[in-house]
């Protein structure tokens, strides 16, 4: 029994750990910059803020907002931040990510997106834990109301992460140039209107939503960074496949090259099929390195 238990972790460290030791490695540093990222910028931001940060752009802001609003739009835009909150972001960026699973015959938006996610978690609750910001008056906002620390924004910080990365991964995956452009630019639109909705409902200080983008994106740019590394040293060293679904094509290519020239066919399909599976799109292998 036990060696039976043994033999089912080595398999699964040799699938799952393994091939993507590069990437795990280079999260896991890049998840501690950013938590202490977000701790050095609370302790700068609290001494910045009360002063300079209220009087001159966050009261301005929130009153600006309050012009704006009626019932029907406060309505509308409540509605619309309860996607990015406790809630609706990981029902959404769960939807999201399995279709990228689906479409990609990969586990790597699982990783990508779940590790992303969860570092920027934990830096919005020990941010908010270190500062304590008080969010903007009951009387200046729109019920219903929030209790908890301002800052930072956690609907702005993990919103830019979770769509961030999923614009990212679904733009390896397609090919025309015009549908790449406009899904970026949905993916921004959706990150700044979930930004100053908790501005104009009163829920946060733009302060607080200015350093959401900012961790945010600088997260996001830290787990490209890393894919895009995993991505070098998988070609460079041709691992073992990756863990992926089975794939009819793969499958196909790698027992056609096999039996069709003996031990160089052979590896010559391993080679194929190892660049197949490096590309985030299967069958679209012959694209360039730059879109896996």
């Amino acid at each position: 029994m036990t060696t039976g238990t043994e033999n089912w972790l080595a398999r699964r460290w040799g699938k799952w750990v393994v091939p993507y030791a590069a990437l795990w490695i280079t999260m896991l540093i890049g998840g501690v910059v950013v938590v202490i990222l977000a701790l050095v910028s609370a302790e700068v931001y609290d001494n910045v803020v009360d002063d300079a940060g209220l009087a001159n752009l966050d009261k301005p802001a929130l009153a600006f907002m309050e012009q704006l609003r009626s019932p029907g739009l406060d309505a509308f835009i409540t509605g619309f931040t309860n996607i990015g909150g406790g809630i609706g972001m990981p029902i959404l960026g769960s939807i999201l990510t399995a279709l990228l699973i689906y479409t990609s015959r990969s586990w790597r938006p699982l990783i990508l997106i779940g590790g992303a996610a969860a570092a920027s978690v934990t830096a919005t609750t020990l941010g908010k834990k270190m500062i304590g910001r008080v969010r903007p008056d009951h009387a200046d906002a729109v019920p219903p109301y929030e209790t908890s620390p301002s800052f930072p924004s956690g609907h702005t910080l993990n919103t830019t992460v979770v769509i961030a990365l999923v614009v990212y991964l679904a733009c390896l995956q397609i090919k025309r140039t015009s549908a790449r452009i406009g899904l970026i630019a949905a993916g921004v639109i959706f990150i700044v209107a979930m930004g100053l909705s908790r501005v104009y409902l009163g829920h946060h200080w733009l302060t607080d939503v200015i350093v959401g983008w900012v961790i945010g994106l600088a997260w996001v740019g830290i787990v490209i960074l890393a894919h895009r590394f995993f991505h070098v040293l998988r070609r460079r060293e041709h691992a073992g496949e990756a863990p992926t679904f089975e794939h009819p094509a793969h499958l196909h290519d790698g027992a056609a090259g096999a039996t069709a020239g003996g031990p160089a066919g052979g590896t010559a399909g391993g080679t194929a099929q190892t660049d197949a599976n490096d590309a985030d799109t299967p069958g679209t292998a012959g694209r360039s390195s730059a879109t896996g």
